[in-house]
């Protein structure tokens, strides 16, 4: 103790002499030990100590005036930060400490000493994985230690024969393991192993054969104590059991697994060890195939009646679960049906095969027998019955089914009569078949395809034999949302739209479309919607905005859910179509009318410039009665002027009109001839009665505008003229008749005045 003491005052003086407040500096101590730590007092005054800035209670240290000594015992923190303080606060000095473990829980094997065998030793040590340590393994059963191998992980290996060279062959190994770092070193505890409990043999050379029922295992080994087998099919987990039938047969152990499934993969592995030795490794694990065993082969035959038809025919569908796709034995399947009273009395001769799985009875009773063969022979079959059509047979009533999550559920009512059980068959499509039997009145169906229509089948069964069958309503696996839509169509107006939408047939399962919803919204404005029930599939969309776009899309609810058209876009037109129409009608008939008045106007001009000039050879050209100051000369009349002031000078007079003329008082009268009453009047339509002329200049321009007239009229008497000569009897005959003519008086000194009457005037 004095020793220890007189070491720690050496320690203390030393470090003060180098300036140190806080020592031993930063050390390493083993995880579990105790430690005094040493703080020079340099100030006046109380000093106190933290650790990881927490202050540590007083009682663990002791302070005079010029140090302050602290004890931690059993510290078990890896690293930490220990600090002193004086009164004020004041850090006078700190150091780090830091803690190491040594080895433990040290395991040794030496491998089988046949052939290359090894001492192999592991161990745990916590410690920092950065840290730098070189580890020793320790031979502590010479008279010295021996170091065995070394490594820098937690696990040494040496070869057998190098030990045996060092140590010699001995019954124990007292091993122990030294860890070392630059600046600690820590050993484990020793530990012995018998050489007995630390040999592991190497592992069985396994050997599988298959049989019809079993799996024969066979491996070779020198030396047995103790084996393992473990086993496992596709999607177990593998529990190593020991055999119980284990048995040595020249040299080699043998051992069978026994209730393996038919056609199964099965995976193998064997380990042995010798006493209390630990476990060899697994051999390699083997993969194996088990061959199809008759107790396996369950058919679970059943049928499925349908209803007869005008003939007293059925049609029978047989079903059955079939053997594992994965055997490789080559099976034949053969379906027959016999009557049922021959197969009673043993006559196997009216067997009549089926077409697959599909039989044709007739309305007696039948049974469906199926003949499994393996190789040609004979391997497993079964039968069912088929009931006559009026046989007294149990049926239940009152089926009733609901839907859960995807299942069905089924129930029904017993018949009177007592029963063994019943078979529910359902099918989708009417080829593929499930089945299902129980022995209470309900039932439920699970793995069904989803939202497909269901058609369940009830029978009830007993001693060997079926009753009649009872069918279900045909009922949905699961209802789905409505019918998908087909499209969307809109129509677009000024300040509205007509949007109309197509769904498809409602499809099996598809749930009822209880009302549509229709969507609508500008780019950037709220969504607004309106609501029609199931029977309408359109709707007129009302104050929009005019040349605005729209996005469309419609909503059935249902039920059970909802379904979602495509989304459509449509702008809204300018103008109202309805002002465009209207203005269109209008303008229409516009140009109708004017192209009408147009046509009018053309046609009359058409006419008037195809109007037939007269031939004035054809024609009977009369004279005028003697006037009082003119006569007619040459085809040319001479009138006294006239005052008709407002009349045009060129005016058509109707033969009529010249007759009404002629016998009005619009003169006193005629000089020559005073018998003026006769009503016989000159009618040729080319006579033209003379105008008021007011001065000569009027005559001269007129005369101007037509001197072709005057030539025309002047040559009567010339071989080219177009007018007739007219005979003596027609000129006396003309000059007979009474005179019509107007005398008009005239100034004194206005001479008379010539007019020229062309046939061009009356065009």
């Amino acid at each position: 103790m004095y020793s220890s003491l007189a070491v720690f005052i050496l320690i203390v003086t030393s470090s003060i002499c180098k300036g140190q407040n806080v020592f031993p500096k930063d050390p390493y101590i083993e995880v579990g030990s105790s430690i005094n730590i040493v703080c020079q007092n340099s100030v006046q005054g109380k000093i106190y100590w933290t650790l990881n800035s927490e202050r540590i209670n007083e009682s663990w240290s002791n302070t005079n005036s010029s140090h302050s000594v602290l004890s931690l015992p059993n510290f078990t923190h890896s690293s930490a930060t220990l600090q002193c303080h004086s009164a004020n606060t004041q850090v006078l000095g700190g150091t780090i400490i830091r803690t190491y473990t040594k080895p433990s829980n040290i395991s040794c094997i030496l491998t089988s000493p046949i052939g290359e065998s090894w001492f192999i030793c592991t161990w745990e040590h916590q410690t920092d994985s950065s840290l730098n340590i070189n580890y020793t393994v320790m031979c502590n059963s010479c008279s010295n230690l021996t170091e065995i191998c070394n490594s820098q992980e937690t696990t040494c290996k040496i070869k057998y024969v190098n030990i045996s060279a060092e140590i010699g062959y001995v019954g124990n190994f007292n091993i122990s393991v030294r860890a070392k770092h630059a600046a600690w070193e820590a050993f484990s505890e020793p530990q012995i192993f018998k050489l007995i409990k630390i040999v592991k043999i190497n592992p069985p050379e396994l050997t599988i054969t298959t049989v019809s029922d079993h799996l024969l295992l066979e491996w070779k080994v020198k030396k047995k104590d103790r084996c393992q087998v473990k086993y496992s099919t596709a999607g177990s987990e593998s529990t190593p059991e020991v055999p119980k039938n284990l048995a040595k047969v020249e040299k080699q152990w043998i051992t069978k697994i026994e209730n393996v499934e038919s056609c199964s993969n099965y995976t193998v592995a064997v380990r042995c060890a010798l006493g209390l030795a630990p476990w060899s490794d697994w051999s390699r694990e083997q993969t194996v195939l088990t061959k199809l065993n008759q107790r396996d082969v369950k058919l679970h035959l059943w049928r499925n009646v349908a209803e007869a038809d005008k003939n007293q025919v059925r049609k029978v569908h047989a079903m059955w679960t079939e053997i594992p796709s994965t055997c490789q034995e080559t099976l034949t399947y053969t379906i027959k049906q016999t009557p049922y009273k021959q197969n009673m009395t043993g006559v196997d001769h009216m067997e009549t095969s089926c077409d697959n799985s599909i039989c044709d009875v007739n309305q007696d009773a039948h049974r469906i027998n199926l003949k499994v063969f393996l190789n040609e022979s004979l391997f497993v079959n079964d039968s069912v019955y088929v009931p006559a059509i009026g046989e007294s047979l149990p049926r239940v009533t009152d089926i009733q089914t609901s839907t859960f999550e995807g299942a069905i559920l089924v129930s029904w009512k017993a018949p009177q009569q007592p029963v063994s059980g019943y078979m529910i068959d359902y099918t989708h499509n009417g080829n593929q078949y499930s089945w299902k039997e129980t022995k209470y009145t309900n039932a439920t169906l699970f793995d069904l395809l989803d939202k497909k229509p269901y058609n369940i089948t009830v029978t009830p069964l007993f001693e060997g034999k079926t009753g009649h069958g009872t069918q279900a309503l045909q009922i949905c696996s699961r209802v789905g949302d409505p019918g998908d839509f087909t499209n969307v169509n809109v129509q677009a107006k000024h300040k509205s739209a007509f949007v109309s939408w197509g769904v498809k047939s409602q499809e099996a399962c598809r749930g009822a479309v209880v009302n549509y919803i229709v969507f609508y919204s500008t780019q950037d404005g709220p969504q607004l919607n309106v609501t029609v029930d199931n029977t309408t599939q359109h709707i007129s969309l009302k104050d929009l905005n005019p040349n605005t776009q729209y996005r469309v899309y419609v909503k059935a609810v249902g039920h059970t859910g909802t379904t979602k058209s495509s989304e459509r876009l449509f702008e809204t037109k300018r103008f109202d179509p309805a002002l465009i129409t209207a203005l269109s009608v209008c303008g229409s008939i516009l140009i109708v009318l004017v192209l009408s008045v147009g046509l009018c106007c053309a046609i009359q001009w058409k006419r008037f410039q195809e109007k037939p000039v007269p031939n004035p050879g054809n024609s009977s050209v009369g004279s005028w009665r003697p006037m009082a100051h003119g006569q007619v000369n040459s085809g040319i009349w001479r009138f006294q002027p006239l005052s008709y002031p407002q009349e045009n000078i060129f005016n058509v007079v109707d033969p009529e009109e010249v007759q009404r003329t002629s016998t009005s008082p619009l003169t006193p009268g005629c000089h020559d001839n005073p018998a003026s009453d006769q009503t016989e009047e000159y009618t040729d339509p080319v006579l033209v009665t003379a105008p008021d002329i007011q001065s000569e200049d009027a005559v001269e321009h007129e005369e101007t505008q037509h001197p072709e007239s005057t030539e025309l009229l002047s040559s009567e008497g010339s071989p080219s003229s177009p007018y007739r000569s007219q005979s003596s009897v027609e000129t006396a005959a003309r000059t007979s008749e009474p005179c019509k003519c107007v005398s008009l008086k005239q100034p004194d000194k206005t001479p008379p005045v010539t007019i020229y009457v062309t046939l061009d005037m009356f065009g």
